[in-house]
């Protein structure tokens, strides 16, 4: 295993409602030294969920909204933060009501996936969903979000769509069906 770098100094260069910039001084076991910048959380720590919200056992639901960071409304799965005294799946299920309008009986842990490990501290717990039932929480969206569904067997034309560019969630969606033709209840 290779040994990291010994932190010479830390320290947070800018920070917003939603972000700090922490920037490290770090030497490398060779002796070089370097200055990295990353996203750092605002210190709750609580995290992100994402949920894999299976609509039927072929299709998975997919949320539209506005993504200030492309600039345009993307597809994606439901998501959010995870809140003060929520654990994981109370979480998933919490914000796929309010994102979705939906709950779902049944949830499952599927992996913790890194945003951006070159530069973001922050990562996300995925979330398998199925049995769902229909039932709307509000949020904390500005406009409600579009609803679509994708058919796990035409996963690859996701990043054909214009609307779908985040790795993560395809990730997600490739997981959650890996896992379903593991299990025997779904088959390419």
């Amino acid at each position: 295993m290779r040994q990291k770098p010994t932190v010479l100094a830390r320290e947070i260069v800018a920070s917003s409602r939603l972000f700090r910039v922490e920037q490290l001084q770090l030497r490398f076991s060779n002796g070089v030294e370097r200055t990295y910048e990353r996203l750092v959380g605002k210190g709750t720590g609580y995290g992100a969920v994402m949920v894999v919200a299976m609509a039927d056992a072929e299709h998975a639901l997919l949320v539209e909204e506005y993504c200030g960071g492309t600039d345009d409304y993307q597809l994606s799965l439901p998501k959010g933060l995870i809140e003060p005294g929520e654990e994981v799946l109370e979480a998933a299920n919490r914000e796929l009501k309010e994102e979705a309008g939906f709950g779902a009986h049944n949830l499952e842990f599927l992996a913790e996936l890194s945003l951006s490990p070159g530069y973001m501290s922050q990562k996300i717990q995925v979330v398998l969903a199925w049995d769902l039932y229909e039932e709307r929480l509000p949020g904390d969206e500005p406009e409600p979000m579009g609803l679509d569904k994708i058919n796990l067997r035409e996963l690859s034309s996701l990043v054909e769509h214009p609307q779908f560019t985040e790795g993560r969630a395809l990730a997600a969606l490739y997981l959650a069906r890996d896992l379903l033709i593991k299990r025997g209840s779904f088959s390419l």
